[in-house]
């Protein structure tokens, strides 16, 4: 382990700390209450799951069986949950809250609700969105995008402030880090943009946006190109990337093209990006043109698609 990597576990380990710290998880009982942090978890899981087991809850929480087994005991004598048959499996039994357990849980979560309020009262509105954004992708980058439910990505077409610049940044930023492209190629984007912006012509003009919990994660757009469309600003942060995001966004901007009246979709994309082709050629895009780009990047070559549209 190299001194570079220390410090960045080091600084984990300090956020750990004040985290903790901060919402009292090292008390003894959760809010004062009658109960430890992992009993009111468990509570929370098996309110929350359908057909939950032992099993699942030991998976979810990566405990020791027999401390879950004695922590499910405690909450049992207490009258808070019960076990029935498994509708799906006879030979396992299931956890559900009681009518006792329901109101304990209902106390618990408006005492947390509480706390976190008087935690960020003094937040303005912008800072608690900023806040929500960096616990996302932390949340994100520690657990696994698979996790990630198709219903919790939102995408919308309503154009907010910001929307563009973000969408530029996020252009330099990952075309720098994966593929070592200039600033000039940001500035190209931001030029593009803020024309688009400009024009702010909605009828035949779209972009897309697609959002993890407050957070633009990827973008696409449909820009005026006289008689036919241009395709731009296809783009997904990495990690979401596998998830099949990109064909969707994909298929929207198509359709939104289709429905306007252009005769055609062209995109201009680099020659290093070659999963993307991979993508258009699927989508049924086919190279037109190729010309050298060393403004971007040495060796770099732009690659020109087209799809013809046949209006229904």
């Amino acid at each position: 382990m190299n001194n570079l990597m220390r410090n960045k576990i080091g600084c984990i380990r300090k956020f750990n700390r004040f985290y903790t710290n901060y919402l009292g998880v090292l008390d003894k009982n959760f809010l004062k209450s009658d109960f430890s942090l992992s009993e009111v978890r468990i509570l929370y899981q098996i309110a929350n799951s359908d057909q939950c087991s032992l099993k699942a809850l030991s998976e979810t929480f990566v405990m020791d069986k027999g401390y879950l087994s004695r922590i499910l005991k405690k909450l049992e004598n207490m009258d808070l949950i019960a076990k029935s048959q498994s509708d799906t499996d006879g030979r396992s039994q299931c956890l559900r809250l009681t009518e006792t357990g329901c109101e304990t849980l209902s106390k618990l979560n408006a005492s947390s609700d509480k706390q976190i309020f008087r935690q960020i009262s003094h937040l303005a509105e912008p800072e608690v969105d900023a806040l929500i954004k960096s616990m996302t992708t932390v949340e994100t980058l520690l657990s696994s995008v698979k996790n990630v439910q198709p219903e919790d990505i939102v995408i919308r077409t309503d154009l907010k402030p910001g929307d563009a610049s973000y969408i530029t940044y996020m252009h330099g930023k990952i075309y720098g880090e994966e593929y070592g492209y200039s600033t000039v190629f940001e500035g190209y984007i931001a030029q593009v943009s803020s024309q688009f912006l400009i024009r702010n012509n909605s009828e035949r003009e779209k972009l897309w946006c697609a959002e993890h919990n407050g957070k633009i994660i990827g973008s696409i757009a449909i820009l005026d190109g006289g008689d036919h469309a241009d395709l731009r600003w296809f783009l997904i942060e990495p990690i979401y990337r596998g998830l099949g995001l990109g064909k969707k966004l994909l298929n929207l901007a198509v359709e939104f093209a289709r429905g306007v009246g252009y005769g055609s979709i062209h995109l201009v994309t680099t020659s290093d990006l070659e999963q993307a082709m991979g993508m258009y050629r699927k989508a049924g895009f086919v190279k037109v043109a190729e010309c050298p780009n060393d403004s971007w990047h040495i060796g770099l070559k732009e690659v020109e698609f087209e799809m013809k549209l046949k209006n229904i």
